[in-house]
């Protein structure tokens, strides 16, 4: 039996009262609790000794603050509040509008709900089931669904209106449930019948699609020291080992009081931003970060990861790879990584290392082995996995990812490239030949040839057909280049996951 528990406590929307957030950081003192972390929703996490657990849980009671204990059966709702000013400014989207939202959700929900606007690259658009994103018309959203433990997704046919959030959120809730051999765990879910029921239980105000949803290139900001922002401040605060002690934000939570900042911001980075902090304040937060020796501006190429919770696995192997592309000056703007080490974590990124869940693995037959999949595009918000290299160790990831990086900016330069100018001679028109497919996949492994990409590892340059190559072998498997079949980009079996 644990002689330690773990307490989640929902921060809703990634905001956080000072005073609320005080009040857990001196429950937690008392229960000798000394660090504190936050989560990929937004969350806030630590460990209570068995002895301390129901005093803890007294306190907060009193206070009104729920909590789970080794459990997540309601997941945090997320939303891209900490990037209004900061990073991004919307035309009708400000902190009223996500307090209205917020405010209005009357019972806890069980799906993932994220609250997206849609110009901002900050905030994960499709981490949750309902993803809400904000359009053109004000107060209303799109609603991008995905059936929970899967990657079906499907487009609701109207806008949303703000107000009608809470009550969407909580009939489709009812509906997948209630049905749940139709649409929960189920990869062929049909979108329209949940549409359908949910529209005959109760009515929305609705406004139809303007045009389909459109997101703008990823590019991750820095989110981490002192920065200026009209005539204030905003601070983000980064820890390289995700934990942050309880004096410290006890001190952080002072200086807000003080000088009058009403709350707090959490990331799905696992990091802090404060935002509002008066030019004439900057001392007093200087002087804790002095304290506490809390140190900031760290590498852009540490901050664009995202590792599950509570993964020491993880954390380590980010730190390692992080190493590596310091000491070899490996470029990763545009691209951030994710570490999956266990089946259905939900996480974020352009580039995913994922630790091989075959039973070998899990008898220890075999030494620890990933597999390093990308999104077709390199876009962190698609689900369109390609897998790059299977059974890699762990000793070679950081080789094989730097291949990687390399091929994303390669495919970025090739795409920059002018057109042709047009010639001013009229040249015949060239029979028209059938294109060669682009695309070759081993039967054995599923691993793809893509003729845009080539085969860093085997030396074959972008662009080299697969026709063209005399001894091919699959760089998982080693199959010879006979057990490839050409296949089209729509049919080729992908090596994809449920983000759950």
């Amino acid at each position: 039996m644990s002689n330690t528990h773990l307490v989640k406590i929902n921060l809703p929307g990634g905001i956080v009262s000072a005073g609320d957030l005080l009040t857990i950081l001196e429950a937690a003192e008392r229960a000798q609790v000394e660090q504190v972390q936050f989560g990929n929703r937004q969350q806030l996490f630590f460990e209570v000794g068995a002895e301390y657990r129901r005093g803890l849980l007294h306190t907060l009671g009193q206070a009104g603050l729920a909590c789970e204990v080794d459990a997540d059966k309601y997941p945090n709702i997320s939303s891209s509040y900490v990037v209004e000013e900061v990073f991004h400014n919307t035309a009708w989207l400000r902190e009223g509008v996500y307090r209205d939202i917020l405010d209005l959700f009357d019972y806890q929900p069980q799906l993932k709900i994220n609250l997206i606007d849609r110009h901002q690259t900050f905030i994960p658009f499709f981490t949750g089931n309902l993803n809400f994103i904000t359009s053109d018309v004000p107060n209303y959203w799109y609603l991008s669904l995905r059936f929970p433990q899967t990657n079906a997704v499907y487009c609701w046919p109207s806008l949303v209106y703000s107000e009608d959030i809470p009550g969407l959120s909580r009939a489709v809730e009812w509906a997948i449930f209630a049905n749940k051999d139709k649409f929960y765990d189920q990869p062929a879910a049909d979108g329209a019948l949940l549409h359908r029921l949910v529209s005959a239980s109760q009515r929305f105000s609705t406004q139809p699609l303007p045009a389909p949803l459109s997101l703008p290139d990823f590019t991750l900001p820095y989110y981490e020291g002192f920065n200026r922002y009209g005539s204030k401040l905003w601070l983000g605060i980064y820890r390289r080992d995700e934990q942050f002690s309880v004096a410290f934000l006890k001190d952080v939570c002072q200086v807000c009081l003080h000088t009058r900042l009403g709350q707090l911001c959490t990331t799905p980075w696992k990091s802090l931003i404060i935002k509002g902090i008066a030019l004439a304040d900057r001392p007093p937060w200087d002087a804790v970060l002095r304290r506490h020796r809390i140190n900031v501006r760290h590498a852009a190429n540490e901050l664009n990861w995202q590792v599950e919770d509570h993964c020491a696995h993880g954390l380590a192997l980010k730190h390692e790879l992080v190493r590596y592309f310091n000491e070899e000056d490996v470029r990763t703007f545009q691209l951030c990584f994710a570490i999956k080490t266990q089946p259905k974590t939900g996480l974020f990124g352009s580039i995913v290392v994922r630790r091989h869940f075959d039973s070998l693995t899990q008898t220890g037959l075999h030494a620890e082995q990933y597999e390093i999949l990308h999104t077709r595009d390199f876009n962190p918000n698609s689900k369109d996995f390609l897998s790059f290299r299977k059974k890699v160790s762990r000793e070679n990831l950081p080789w094989y990812l730097t291949q990687l990086c390399d091929q994303f900016y390669e495919q970025q330069a090739a795409a920059s490239l002018p057109a042709a100018p047009p010639s001013d001679v009229a040249s015949p028109t060239p029979t028209a030949l059938p294109e060669p497919p682009a695309l070759h996949q081993c039967r054995r492994c599923f691993t793809v040839y893509d003729t845009a990409y080539g085969d860093a590892a085997q030396a074959i340059a972008p662009g080299t057909l697969f026709a063209a190559l005399a001894s091919y072998h699959c760089p998982t498997c080693e199959a010879p280049a006979d057990f490839f079949v050409a296949v089209r980009a729509p049919h080729f079996q992908l090596s994809a996951f449920p983000l759950d």
